[in-house]
């Protein structure tokens, strides 16, 4: 029988949240355990630094842009720029991976966030059996405890925390399933996405943490610029510098918890050896934002992060654990993006590739094997919007070492040597003008391809003077 396939997709979860991947704030054993039992990818990306498009894109096997959903569902952004019509679901013409394993006689199961359209656009429209609290919301919108007002998720005990109990629905599906078919669980937990709404009897552990490493004493959250969105017009950026924040951390560790606890689950059903288990982030950590939403975390020491074309928008955690295939305590510094899960999943499971669906995904299996390289020649973003999280719109592309991200307000390049330089701090474009050239022109011949829509000037936008930050026609 073809193994199973448990995809567990985290909101909002950034590169360095996890101690594996160097946290020195958070605790996460269990995740821990399953990077030293199986791949540790160092450079995986979403292909947004936001969350629907990189859901889209895990769905189809499509670059977000080529999809035709590029921002956040039902975002609406504009600032010197106008915003770009998108598509608000998943369309119906795209046949999902859930629909491809489906077809090929797998059980197919969605627990948790989905946040690809409403009521005409749920799992169940796009190949899944089971869907357990998967609706349009993009998060928990009455919060992370019972009560929950999910149509499709029965509120639990008052105080009942939302992370336990969808992690409780997947336990039960692996418990309950066909033993004589195998099974594909899109277990996308809500968590770490805001509100932040820790469990209790963690937070203490963290505040005490906070102190005993001098943290309470620091400036761990600094101002900066104004954001370039006119619906936060005389804001500045907030961004954090430093984990510190004790409730987020409080929310990891429960959510290392809850993957724990799917873990145990396998192994006490005797399917360790046949699960291929994969981990992963829809995009970048929440490192920075605006005062409402608050700033939770840090990605350092790559920049920014959710909602920016720098390094901390887009690179994420995943890691893959299948004994047999995979050989544990593996690392593997390839560039790998959210379209490569498709056929990835569809080789894994025996069926034959679909690359008229799947036209932007590259199977991992030979990186998995242990092989050294993918036989692709560049990795691509685009994201035409304003973000909430101070992300203006622009466009990248990255070729082995080399990044370059394209602004589109002014058009301005900047090029990065992301070996020696993670943090993107030095812009090379003036060092590498013929490179800078080539990499443009890959990324702008990629646009024409997938038909891209590029943003417009803004005719009603009235900047606010930058020190100030008070608009002349309100004074």
């Amino acid at each position: 029988m073809p193994a199973n396939i448990l995809l567990i997709l985290i909101d909002d979860l950034g590169w360095t949240d996890l101690a594996c991947y160097g946290s020195a704030f958070y605790d996460t054993p269990n995740l821990d355990r399953l990077a030293g039992e199986g791949l540790l990818f160092t450079d995986a990306y979403s292909s947004c630094p936001v969350c629907s498009p990189t859901r889209a894109s895990i769905m189809s096997g499509k670059y977000p842009a080529r999809v035709g959903v590029t921002q956040y569902i039902p975002g609406h952004t504009v600032g010197r720029l106008q915003d770009v019509p998108y598509f608000h679901a998943l369309p119906m013409s795209e046949y999902s991976v859930a629909s491809a394993l489906r077809d090929a006689g797998y059980q197919t199961w969605h627990v948790g966030k989905w946040h690809l359209g409403g009521a005409q656009t749920t799992p169940e429209r796009h190949g899944f059996d089971v869907n357990v609290a998967g609706l349009g919301w993009g998060m928990p919108q009455n919060g992370y405890f019972s009560p929950y007002g999910m149509a499709n998720l029965p509120d639990g005990e008052d105080g009942e925390y939302l992370t336990d109990r969808l992690t409780d629905e997947a336990i039960r599906l692996i418990e309950a399933r066909d033993r004589d078919r195998p099974f594909f669980l899109h277990l996308a937990h809500y968590a770490v996405h805001i509100p932040i709404q820790p469990p209790p009897g963690l937070v203490e552990k963290y505040r005490r943490r906070a102190v005993d490493m001098g943290l309470d004493k620091q400036d761990v959250i600094v101002e900066g610029e104004p954001f370039g969105c006119q619906h936060l017009r005389g804001e500045r950026v907030l961004r954090r510098i430093r984990q510190s924040d004790a409730a987020y951390a409080a929310m990891v560790e429960n959510l290392d918890t809850n993957v724990g606890r799917v873990l145990d689950c396998l192994g006490e059903q005797g399917l360790d050896g046949d699960t291929l288990v994969l981990f992963t982030s829809d995009n970048g950590g929440l490192a920075t934002s605006n005062r409402r939403e608050g700033v939770p975390t840090s990605n350092a020491p790559l920049a920014e992060g959710k909602g920016w074309m720098y390094e901390g928008g887009t690179r994420v955690c995943q890691m893959a654990r299948l004994p047999g295939v995979i050989a544990p305590g593996g690392v593997c510094r390839v560039p790998v993006t959210s379209t490569d899960l498709y056929p990835t999943f569809l080789e894994i499971a025996g069926c034959p590739p679909r690359p008229d669906q799947h036209r932007d995904g590259t199977s991992l299996l030979p990186l998995l094997r242990g092989e050294a390289s993918l036989p692709r020649e560049a990795i691509y973003w685009h994201y035409p919007h304003y973000a909430n999280q101070g992300g203006r719109p622009a466009g990248a592309v990255r070729r082995g070492d080399w990044k370059l991200i394209e602004h589109f307000e002014d058009g301005r390049l900047e090029l990065f040597n992301l070996r020696d330089d993670e943090s993107e701090t030095t812009n090379r474009a003036s060092d590498e003008p013929g490179l800078e050239r080539e990499l443009h022109g890959l990324l702008t011949s990629w646009r024409r391809e997938i038909e891209a829509l590029m943003p417009k000037p803004n005719p009603n936008y009235r900047p606010l003077p930058l020190e100030s930050g008070v608009d002349p026609a309100e004074v």
